[in-house]
């Protein structure tokens, strides 16, 4: 039998085996992957790379040992050794991903109360970008090394490595400064996926945080794209660094003559109405009287950003219904004195003291003491409220 016929027979031989053998593992894991999302995941992901690797490797292994000397033996070998080098490169790949989208699914972060899961989430998927990063720079390595004149320069490369370590540094300074900026936000919990921000004047949501960039979505849904080491070299706030729970105000400005306590009555009935509220705060407070009117701040409370801009939205609507259907006469009004004499100033009547309600306070009352105790310098005392 001719030698090349005898080789493309061995070929075939070996290829039709490593393509069964791969069919019965795949027949296999879609068995088990029924029962078990890891198995299903794996017979979907690696299919495809552990089919290709088998194959070239069952070729290899049948040219090295059934086929004799040929024309061109050497550089088909060398060709065969290079794609299995990078197909096992591709299943390395492949099983991490599958591992690590078991652990993603294991904490899942459309829940409440998710900030360790969007941790999680966030050191996961930069590991990811990581190690792809990694095994395509060590597979690039080893092909590079199959190469005889490679293997050559080998020893001046590696004589010379300091010398070119210096000028990739000072060439690639910005990259290297994104890259381990990433993997700083990354591990030091001070941004991750899904946190509230507000970065450039813009309130958004990350959305993805890579090696090198941050998307964030803006609440209008356009995309602010910035930098990595944007977040750690400027100021930026985080609304859900520690919780997701945030306090927000709407302002109102009536009359002089507008009596507070209803509106104080109309804010609660709001709130306790209302699915938005989480229940913490609910407060009405007088906090500006110059010009001419009086501002009102309702400081309300919300589980997250999105419900408490709903429900500050919610109240400012719901106060200016009141005062527009029950004190109408508590509209900002602007007052001119056209008498060129001067009359004596009626006196109003008395009225009884209104009630001093938890409502009206933010830093005492029952859950006001922490708050007062938190913003209290450390050798300031703590007044108790005198009237409980």
């Amino acid at each position: 039998m001719p030698s090349t016929v005898k080789a493309l027979l061995a070929v075939v031989v070996a290829a039709g085996l490593a393509i069964a053998l791969v069919l019965v593992v795949h027949w296999v894991l879609v068995r088990l992957g029924r029962k078990s999302d890891l198995a299903a995941d794996l017979a979907r992901t690696a299919h495809k790379p552990f089919l290709v690797t088998m194959t070239l490797f069952a070729i290899q292994q049948a040219l090295r040992a059934a086929a004799g000397e040929f024309p061109g033996r050497g550089g088909v070998l060398h060709s065969l050794v290079i794609c299995f080098i990078a197909a096992f490169a591709w299943l390395v790949a492949a099983f991490v991903l599958v591992l690590e989208d078991a652990a993603l699914s294991r904490w899942r972060t459309d829940v409440p109360d998710n900030l360790k899961r969007r941790r999680f989430k966030t050191q996961v998927v930069m590991i990811r970008r990581l190690t792809v990063a990694t095994i395509v720079v060590l597979t690039l390595g080893v092909v590079l090394m199959t190469f005889p004149g490679v293997r050559a320069l080998g020893a001046s490369v590696l004589a010379s490595a300091g010398v070119v370590s210096v000028i990739a540094a000072l060439a690639a300074q910005s990259t290297l400064g994104n890259v381990f900026a990433g993997l700083q936000l990354a591990f030091s919990d001070a941004v991750r996926v899904d946190d509230v921000v507000v970065v450039e004047g813009e309130w958004g949501r990350i959305e993805e945080l890579t090696l090198t960039y941050v998307a964030v979505q803006i609440w209008d849904d356009r995309r602010l794209v910035l930098p990595t080491s944007y977040f750690t070299t400027k100021p930026f706030q985080n609304w859900t660094r520690s919780s997701s729970a945030v306090l927000g105000t709407a302002e109102v400005d009536v009359d002089w003559s507008t009596e507070i306590e209803p509106l104080r009555a109309e804010l609660r009935a709001t709130c306790e109405g209302s699915e938005l509220w989480d229940g913490r705060v609910c407060v009405l407070q007088v906090t500006q009287a110059t010009g001419g009117t009086v501002r009102l701040r309702a400081l309300v409370s919300a589980s997250d950003a999105p419900s408490l801009w709903d429900l500050r939205c919610l109240v400012r609507e719901r106060l200016v219904t009141f005062i527009w259907a029950h004190q109408r006469d508590a509209l900002p009004r602007y007052r001119a004195d056209l008498a060129s004499g001067t009359r004596p100033i009626a006196t109003p009547p008395r009225t009884a003291p209104q009630s001093d309600s938890d409502d009206s306070r933010f830093y005492s009352g029952e859950d006001g003491e922490e708050r007062h105790a938190t913003f209290a310098g450390p050798d300031e005392p703590v007044p108790v409220p005198a009237n409980r």
